[in-house]
């Protein structure tokens, strides 16, 4: 659709659209690359669920913005058509900046990938950052920007994402590993979790939710992960959930007492404050953006370092320890979370500066 616009768009008519946009009394009309933004109900994951937090506020308008929403780790084809199109029609860009490629994850072809993240960086008028990790990541690969910037984390509805109404019982902990998972080791660690606490908790339950990203296809990843897991006894105590929409995510986080995160160098998890606020501790790799997500408080980290060339999966014997030291403390660690989700990645406040900034980009 944009490249018909690009294309069929005569210079008078961008001159007369620009004058026509930047004095509506509509005021602002953001278009976020795609032409249609899944609703909760829909599968949906990732950067694109930002634009369902939007687009209550802005809904997405095609046919005649005056600023383009881009979101690293969605964004559209042809994006080069789209930000020419958008330059020439005077319409402001604000980048939404996730990770970057580099070579430990995403292996031979990193480069090429960044380059379409880097002409989103360099054109953008401003820049949200979703963590320090994130802007440190995209000035490292990805190059400076002329555009202003601040760090804005990953935010959740803290109406709709809450805890259980009555207290847990971790005399059998359950705990969730979640969101898509582009790597074996991710589920790996997490059964191997499982084997290594039933040695304290013979209950102890895992259930493993999203979609598995690696290798030829996700059957073949889940045939591969199932097998794994039968293979160590474990199939009485996992429970396979699947994939999952933004209206089913708050009672998954109920169903557990834990969420256990195994990603490695994760830039800024959306899963994990929306854990968070329904008042489940995190016990994760403390590597990317994630310690400054959970900070000292809502949870515990397996401490890790920063490598770009090679990941560094947290040991599986860790991570249980971890959960144990969670377990022993866990009414504090979950009200801690449940209140720093409240307090600091609350969606209203979220919205507020986008409009903010939103405001003071076309006025």
């Amino acid at each position: 659709m944009y490249r018909a616009w690009l294309v069929k768009m005569s210079i008078r008519e961008r001159r007369r659209w620009r004058k026509k946009a930047g004095s509506s009394e509509n005021g602002i009309r953001v278009y976020y690359g795609q032409d249609h933004i899944p609703l909760p109900d829909e599968p949906a994951s990732g950067g694109i669920i930002k634009c369902q937090d939007l687009q209550n506020t802005f809904p997405n308008d095609p046919v005649r913005p005056n600023l383009l929403y881009l979101v690293s780790s969605a964004l559209p084809p042809h994006l080069h058509v789209l930000i020419t199109a958008a330059k020439r029609a005077g319409v402001f860009i604000v980048l939404n900046q996730n990770g970057v490629a580099y070579p430990a994850w995403h292996g031979a072809g990193w480069e090429d990938t960044n380059k379409s993240l880097a002409l989103a960086h360099s054109a953008a008028d401003y820049i949200f950052y979703q963590s320090r990790f994130c802007q440190e990541s995209a000035l490292h690969f990805l190059g400076k920007t002329t555009g202003r910037s601040e760090i804005l984390y990953n935010p959740v509805d803290t109406s709709v994402f809450t805890p259980v109404s009555s207290g847990k019982n971790l005399v059998a902990p359950v705990f969730l590993t979640a969101g898509s998972h582009h790597s074996f080791y991710r589920v790996q660690a997490a059964a191997d979790t499982l084997s290594f606490l039933r040695q304290y908790y013979p209950s102890a339950r895992l259930i493993i939710a999203g979609k598995f990203r690696w290798g030829k296809s996700e059957e073949v990843a889940g045939y591969e992960i199932r097998q794994y897991v039968d293979g160590c006894n474990l199939s009485d105590h996992v429970e396979w959930f699947g994939a999952y929409n933004q209206l089913q995510a708050p009672d998954l986080f109920r169903r557990a007492d834990i969420l256990l995160h195994t990603k490695y160098n994760d830039p800024c998890p959306r899963l994990v404050v929306e854990a968070m606020a329904c008042g489940l501790p995190v016990v994760y790799s403390a590597s990317g953006g994630v310690p400054e997500l959970v900070g000292n408080s809502a949870g515990v980290g397996v401490p890790s370092t920063r490598d770009w060339e090679r990941e560094h999966p947290p040991g599986s014997r860790d991570l249980a320890e971890a959960i144990r030291k969670v377990s022993g403390r866990y009414a504090e660690y979950s009200l801690e979370a449940r209140k720093r989700a409240v307090e600091r990645f609350d969606v209203k406040p979220w919205i507020r500066k986008h409009v903010e900034i939103f405001t003071e980009l076309i006025s």
